[in-house]
């Protein structure tokens, strides 16, 4: 039997059981959504920046070169980052236009 505990703002007359389990539920979403996307693709956890701004900057670089491979439909963002590593000119079409 495994026991997980949880806090919450929420008093006990709003918080149901299936309202808290949809809270939990919702913030493993964005983890396995973002995060690990961003462990695995970009190998995140073994990077050296870790004073300063240069996490926070890092991250969202990341977050940017993610979003913008998924507007231009990539499923899968490993395969999407090998092939702008191959061919670095395809990265420029990933940005938007600007007049």
């Amino acid at each position: 039997m495994e026991t997980a505990c949880y806090l919450t703002d929420l008093p006990p007359t709003a918080a149901t059981p299936a309202d808290l389990a949809e809270l939990i539920q919702g913030h493993w979403a964005i983890e396995n959504r973002l995060h690990l996307i961003r462990d695995v693709a970009f190998d995140e956890d073994r990077r050296r920046a870790r004073t300063g701004n240069a996490p926070q900057n890092f991250a969202i670089l990341r977050n940017t070169a993610i979003t913008l491979h998924r507007q231009h439909g990539a499923t899968h963002i490993r395969p999407a980052l090998r092939a702008g590593n191959r061919r670095p000119e395809r990265l420029l079409n990933l940005l938007p236009e600007t007049t």
